[in-house]
């Protein structure tokens, strides 16, 4: 039964996005845990990283094996060494060749499971709908769907934060900044599909997505 109203949860990727989140939830919750999830991702990197950045901000943090959700579908770019990534989703496809089903579906639901273990209401998230990328399960109506459904699975009364829902990249480095962490989210996280830290390769598109935010807010910053 969930009885800490002071502790958050954090799916924690090591990337841009959720490591702002874990600074955001270290702000607003007196404890703090992380867990990551290997899910079979070529960038596993982002794993390793994920450890060093919460040691750093001295974060109780877990990892845990999904590696069945990679193995429940097929042609994901992010999952299968033998496809490429692509720069610019195909006009034909409904979805990015990067989009791995239900992964947000399960990350979330785990996390809960999780969260009820340990006495934990609040699971953190960093998801976000203004820069939708053609992932259905980064849209605040699946959130709070699944809000609904895992406090009617588990008769729980979790909350699921999502402090970027409708947030730009250019307002999540603003918020990186606020929160003092900004030159270690820039060159420290990793959000590149091609597992490279920092900048990133450049050109595909978290790369691009990450870099232009970081430009219009250096800009908007030096105003």
């Amino acid at each position: 039964m969930i009885t800490n109203n002071s502790e958050a949860l954090v799916v924690f990727s090591g990337g841009q996005d959720s490591t702002t989140c874990l600074y955001w939830a270290k702000r607003h919750f007196e404890k703090v845990r992380a867990i990551t999830f290997r899910y079979g991702q070529k960038h596993a990197l982002e794993i390793e990283l994920a450890r060093q950045l919460a040691e750093e901000a001295e974060i109780e943090w877990e990892m845990m094996d999904v590696s069945f959700i990679s193995q429940l579908s097929t042609g994901c770019s992010l999952t299968d060494a033998s496809l490429a990534i692509e720069e610019k989703k195909a006009e034909d496809t409904p979805f990015p060749s990067t989009f791995v089903p239900g992964r947000n579906l399960f990350f979330l639901s785990i996390a809960a499971v999780k969260a009820r273990e340990l006495g934990i209401r609040h699971i953190v998230t960093g998801v976000g709908q203004a820069d939708f990328s053609g992932y259905p399960d980064c849209r605040d109506n699946f959130v709070k769907s699944l809000n609904v459904t895992l406090n009617l699975a588990m008769e729980e009364q979790f909350v699921l934060h999502t402090p970027l829902m409708w947030l730009d990249k250019c307002q999540t480095w603003a918020m990186a900044d606020e929160l003092g962490v900004l030159d270690t989210i820039r060159q420290r996280t990793l959000t590149c599909y091609n597992g490279i830290p920092g900048d990133g390769c450049g050109h595909c598109p978290a790369c691009q997505l990450r870099n232009e935010g970081l430009k219009k807010y250096l800009a908007s910053r030096s105003l």
